[in-house]
């Protein structure tokens, strides 16, 4: 399994992140505080620190269940949640997308609770089944340094030590929302009743 850092820090790795973090507001770049986070999910003592010194630009792999879990969900369905999360909620973790998938990251033990609060609320194909990844699961994460490639890559991306992540609670909260934002823009709805197709019309354009 890719890790990132050892228990000895800073390291050199994370120097071209710090330069430039202050003042600095770029949701889709990891900040140093924000590699320092994810590379804590690795346990503290990595092997592959070597090959990830030679290759900044590349994803690495990362376990869940400690630090974040990972809910991964339909693209569509996802950027619905997000909007809801960001217009009406207390907004996101850190989200990614790689091959086709949205990944937000999520609290600890979310991967657990998500499936069984989702079946009691019996939505049934309105929510497009999630994939969650929590204890015993690992996940490819995008690399820190962009690498302008196809692969996976962060649209909220990690800034702080410690990022608010959400709970399986607002995480279903923000599929019931998506589900209703979804079907009110399927609904048309008329303040006039239906015109009877046999009704005669009148050009009254000219009258006065």
């Amino acid at each position: 399994m890719t890790t990132w850092l050892r228990d000895e820090t800073p390291h050199d790795i994370f120097r071209f992140l710090r330069e430039g973090d202050e003042g600095r507001h770029q949701t889709a770049r990891v900040t140093a505080d924000g590699a320092a986070w994810l590379t804590s999910a690795a346990g503290g003592r990595g092997t592959a620190l070597t090959r990830w010194e030679a290759r900044p630009a590349s994803p690495a792999v990362l376990p869940c269940g400690t630090v974040f879990d990972v809910v991964n969900v339909d693209p569509v369905f996802g950027r619905r949640m997000l909007d809801r999360l960001w217009t009406e909620g207390p907004g996101s973790g850190p989200v990614a997308v790689h091959r086709g998938r949205m990944m937000l990251f999520a609290a600890p033990g979310t991967a657990q609770r998500l499936p069984a609060l989702l079946d009691w609320e019996e939505w049934g194909e309105a929510v497009p089944r999630p994939l969650c990844h929590g204890v015993g699961d690992a996940v490819t994460v995008p690399p820190l340094a962009p690498s302008g490639t196809a692969g996976p890559r962060w649209l909220v991306a990690p800034d702080t030590r410690h990022p608010w992540l959400p709970g399986p609670e607002v995480v279903l909260w923000a599929c019931v929302r998506a589900v209703r934002a979804a079907s009110a823009a399927d609904v048309r709805v008329s303040i006039f009743p239906p015109a009877d197709p046999g009704a005669n019309v009148y050009d009254v354009s000219r009258r006065r």
